[in-house]
Parts: C-alpha cells; sequence; structure tokens
C-alpha cells in the first residue's frame, strides 16, 4: 500500500475496542468476505474467536490465504440447522455474537429463492433463537444490508425508520430478517438483563479478499488477473462503495457500546459518504488507473434481472450517536483494494490485511487496533 494516502478528516472517533481483548465472540459466516476480515481484526484485538460457516471460503479467500483456522476456533455448519446453533453457542458461551452469515447475492436469489429465504430468514431466527437461551450471550451484532429497505429511487440517502421491502428474493428476505430481529428485540430482549441486539446496514462493500460471482470488483480483478477485458452489464448503475473496513470499524463499535449501554439496542446504518456513491462505470475506471492497465466494454445480458439503479444510506443515527464516520476516500479505497489484489499471491495475507487494519485504525483513532498483536 502507498504511503501518500491522507486522511480527509481530523476529528476522532471515540471508539474504545478494548471490551473485545479476553472474551469469547462468535461470528456467523466467518469465512466469508467480510466475516474473514472481522474475524482477523477481532483475533489482532485479542478476542476469543468462534467461527460457524458452512465452508472454508474460496482457495484464495482471508480465511485461508491468511491460515486463520489457526487463530480462530472453526465450525463447519448451517445456520438453517437451527438445532446445530443452539448447541454450539452452549458449547461454546459466547459473550458477544456477530451474525453475517446468509445467501449474499441478488442474482442467485432469482435462482434459488427458497433456499435465499430460509438461509436469510429462519437462518436469522435460528441464531436469534440460541441468543435468547443463551444468557452469557451480553451483545449481538446482526448484519442485514442496505436493500433491506424498499428502494423508491430517491437521490437522498434512506435512513433507519424508512419503510423495508423489496423487489427481488435477496432484498425481500433482508427486509424480512430486519422485521424478525425487530420483533425479538420487542418481544423478548426489554428488559434491563436481556442481551441488547442490533441490526446493522452497510453499502456495497469491496476490498481484498472478495472472490463472489456477479460482483463487480472480484470480476474486475478476475478479468484483471487474467488479461481479460472487464464486462459491464450496467455501467450507469449508483452505487454507496465503501471499504469493507468502514462498516466493520462500524460493527466494532456498535458492539462495545452495546456491551455497556443499552440504548444502542435497535437498527443502524453504516454507510459511505456522498463522493463515494458513484456509477459502476467510474469504479471500474479508478480500479483500472490503480492496476496499471486494462480495459472494459458494455454487454448486453440476456439474462438480465432488477436490481435498483440508486441506492444510498444515511448514517446520521451513527454519527450523532457514535461518533462513527467513514475516513477513507473514494482513491483510497481503490488503492487498499486493488492493492491486495495485486500482492496476494506474494505476499504473507495476514500481514497484508493486519497492515491495512493498522492503516485504517490509525484513520479511526480511539482503540480500533490492539499494537501488541
Amino acid at each position: 500500500m502507498t504511503n501518500d494516502i491522507n486522511t480527509k478528516s481530523n476529528t476522532k472517533s471515540t471508539g474504545d475496542l478494548s471490551v473485545y481483548r479476553g472474551r469469547t465472540v462468535l461470528i456467523t459466516g466467518h469465512t466469508g468476505f467480510k466475516g474473514s476480515w472481522l474475524a482477523l481484526w477481532l483475533a489482532k484485538l485479542g478476542a476469543k474467536v468462534v467461527g460457524i460457516s458452512l465452508d472454508e471460503g474460496n482457495s484464495d479467500g482471508i480465511f485461508q490465504r491468511a491460515a486463520l483456522q489457526k487463530k480462530v476456533t472453526h465450525m463447519i455448519g448451517d445456520i438453517r440447522n437451527g438445532e446445530f446453533i443452539k448447541n454450539m453457542v452452549a458449547l461454546h458461551q459466547p459473550e458477544i455474537v456477530f451474525h453475517l452469515a446468509a445467501q449474499p447475492l441478488v442474482r442467485e436469489s432469482y435462482e434459488q429463492p427458497a433456499a435465499t429465504f430460509h438461509t436469510n430468514v429462519l437462518g436469522t431466527v435460528h441464531v436469534l433463537e440460541a441468543i435468547r437461551n443463551s444468557p452469557n450471550v451480553k451483545a449481538a451484532i446482526m448484519i442485514t444490508s442496505d436493500k433491506c429497505y424498499k428502494n423508491k429511487g430517491w437521490v437522498w440517502g434512506y435512513r433507519e425508520q424508512d419503510e423495508l421491502g423489496g423487489h427481488d428474493p435477496y432484498s425481500a428476505s433482508k427486509a424480512c430478517a430486519e422485521m424478525v430481529i425487530d420483533s425479538y428485540i420487542n418481544s423478548f430482549f426489554q428488559q434491563a438483563n436481556h442481551q441488547a441486539i442490533a441490526s446493522v446496514r452497510a453499502g456495497n462493500v469491496i476490498g481484498g479478499g472478495d472472490w463472489a460471482k456477479d460482483r463487480i470488483v472480484p470480476d474486475c480483478m478476475r478479468a484483471l488477473l487474467d488479461g481479460k477485458t472487464i464486462s459491464l452489464r450496467n455501467p450507469r448503475a449508483t452505487r454507496p462503495w465503501q471499504h469493507v473496513l468502514e462498516p466493520l470499524s462500524g460493527y466494532l463499535l456498535l458492539g462495545s457500546q452495546l456491551w455497556h449501554n443499552r440504548d444502542r439496542i435497535g437498527s443502524w446504518n453504516f454507510g459511505p459518504d456522498l463522493h463515494s456513491i458513484v456509477p459502476v462505470q467510474e469504479l471500474v475506471e479508478k480500479i483500472i488507473h490503480s492496476w496499471g492497465t486494462g480495459s472494459w466494454e458494455q454487454v448486453d445480458d440476456t439474462n438480465t434481472k432488477h436490481e435498483a439503479h440508486l441506492l444510498s444510506l444515511d448514517y446520521s443515527k451513527a454519527k450523532f450517536m457514535l461518533q462513527w464516520t467513514p475516513r477513507l476516500t473514494m482513491d483510497q479505497t481503490i488503492t487498499m483494494t486493488v492493492d491486495w489484489y495485486k500482492n496476494f499471491h506474494t505476499q504473507d495475507v495476514y500481514a497484508l490485511c493486519a497492515k491495512q487494519i493498522d492503516f485504517y485504525s490509525q484513520l479511526q483513532g480511539g482503540n480500533y487496533n490492539d499494537k501488541r498483536s
């Protein structure tokens, strides 16, 4: 990563993540893109990480490349199996839970709608049931998606109290998951001695280690690594792009505050600034520029499915109540992302990720990093 990346704000977050040191933290979906970054970050903070995933993830993903199975308690299992989840929570007695396991792809949700709802909705129910029956859990962060909002094509960002909905099965499943979470909070987690539960929503997250199909950055990187032209289905579609460390820092901050303050229960947006809401074409051209070579072309997709053309989040609640704001410029986000893909074959991936976490932690301020690890 280059050394000329400058912060865009001198304002410091008040985050103190020392609460994670020595505590048992369960992550569902810990071998996925976001989950593996979170597992690595929590391990650096000194947490005892326990992970549940369907498999070990992509062979070039962070979980395998960074050898995270040596740093976390790794379990293979399916959140659609409620008895398994309940037994694992009872066995490991986590104190904090991050629920990320999901079917995360819009296009796949058209091909497997029932499985998408089963995983994203009933899987969420199973995790919440396990938490409800485990008094050792004190705080839980349930990760959903910005696509849980009923998309009305607004030019302004969606706020936490805005209407939920979903045109495609994936978006609808995330809206349903949000309703499930809200129901559990109101029905089972209202007393002062009960667990503190929150849901979090982020935009289109990018960064090193993502190899999912039909996602723009992995598609770009596969093409660039293979010396091929990048194919774009909808270059004018606008998305709120953010580096993976941005929302994860928000999740970690919220988790630490939930530990101490039940007033933080409820739903939260962790989105990028307006400058990071750009068309796909602009994102891809920045990636090509940072990579140093490459080209793109628009292609007709005979299997085109509905996807929202405009979607952004209003993170004012997190800004004023948590003192959280995104720190990276669009160029910094691209630089860090491309740097990872340029170097993962030749560098130690744990060290590569840790370096980016260290850099980002300095931007956020507070105790976002543990220098002893």
